[in-house]
């Protein structure tokens, strides 16, 4: 077996912008990370993913979203092979995962827009998509999927383990002795509940920007206990794992009568609270929780994370990972395993009967 490269795309929930990552794995299996690169969306791309969220909208302007966001794809990956001075034909497969506009498998229902086979036209590229949709039709949940990612990377380290990936999101991989071993038994992996997407939304509601950054809202507010309680009021938290969310089954409450700065403090502990409580779905204590995605980089997150837990967490750089482009080097790492066959989810991480392999091919010369 040769040496393959693959590239990585990932458009979150946090709706910030494109992540691209290169990824090759020698004939070994041995993983080794590439050039990254990270595109912000701008005002008017950010409004019209909002605008068809949950599936709303005309069908023609979710159509025309889709090809926006493509071409968008294809700017970040010409842009990542010239900065670096590669070459189309150096790349073996993209692994494209589209934006998420909506997603509820219990109704067998999600939907990533995106078209591989037009990226991968523009690109000159064999795509890897469509990730989650064979998953869901087989009853699973289709989310998480970086979990298998985690647990190649994690090979070496301690356990067992747990990984949280805070974004709009927020999810955690727990990964026992076994790993990977076994067709994945040692692992468990499911969505905690909101990441940063309800204090997102808080800070647009109070026309202070996009985000919390830095934290800076939360650390000057004050948490406001009946409101944090009625927030985790929520049959979700108790629901046995396998299980994912939509970005939007949280919503801010309407009237909620807080300052800005205590509304994100509240926000803040309830990431903090439903992710910690994870830890009751695990069947043994991780030794250590490594955190990604960008909620890792919010200082009053991370406190208020370290403040529940009473355990060892850090940011996944501790241990050498790239924790802002983890999930764009999963889905190189899922293209990859396309490739091979290999399954792309398990019973542990999704709640599919069986592993299961899934995506689809698209050839760029076709």
């Amino acid at each position: 077996m040769q040496s393959r490269t693959a590239i990585g795309l990932m458009s979150g929930t946090s709706m910030d912008g494109i992540d691209a990552a290169l990824l090759t794995s020698d004939p070994s299996g041995q993983l080794r990370q590439g050039p990254a690169l990270a595109q912000p969306y701008d005002g008017e791309t950010k409004a019209r993913l909002q605008g068809i969220l949950g599936g709303q909208g005309a069908r023609g302007e979710i159509q025309a979203t889709a090809e926006h966001l493509t071409h968008l794809h294809a700017e970040i990956i010409h842009k990542l092979l010239k900065e670096n001075e590669l070459t189309h034909d150096s790349i073996d497969i993209i692994g494209f995962h589209g934006h998420t506009i909506m997603h509820q498998p219990e109704a067998g229902k999600t939907c990533q827009i995106g078209n591989g086979a037009l990226l991968a036209r523009l690109t000159g590229i064999d795509v890897v998509d469509d990730f989650r949709s064979a998953d869901v039709a087989a009853g699973g949940q289709g989310a998480p999927l970086a979990p298998l990612y985690h647990g190649a990377l994690a090979a070496g380290l301690a356990k067992p383990l747990a990984v949280v990936n805070i974004g709009g999101v927020a999810n955690v991989t727990w990964i026992g002795p076994d790993g990977l071993d076994g067709g994945g038994d040692g692992m468990l992996a499911f969505d905690t509940g909101p990441g940063n997407a309800m204090i997102d939304d808080w800070v647009r509601r109070c026309g202070l920007g996009d985000m919390d950054r830095g934290g800076h809202l939360a650390g000057q507010g004050q948490v406001d206990g009946a409101g944090l309680a009625a927030l985790m009021a929520n049959d979700y938290f108790a629901r046995t794992p396998p299980k994912s969310l939509d970005r939007n089954d949280f919503v801010l409450p309407e009237n909620p009568g807080w300052s800005s700065n205590d509304g994100a403090a509240t926000l803040t502990a309830f990431t903090a609270r439903t992710i910690a409580l994870a830890w009751n779905h695990f069947p043994a204590n991780p030794k250590q929780w490594l955190i990604c995605g960008g909620g890792r980089h919010n200082p009053a997150l991370m406190a208020a994370l370290r403040a529940e837990l009473a355990a060892d967490v850090a940011p996944v750089e501790s241990v050498g990972w790239r924790g802002d482009f983890l999930e764009a080097e999963a889905f190189a790492y899922l293209a990859l395993r396309h490739l091979d066959g290999l399954p792309l989810s398990l019973p542990g991480t999704t709640g599919v009967p069986r592993p299961l392999p899934g995506g689809r091919l698209n050839r760029h010369s076709v």
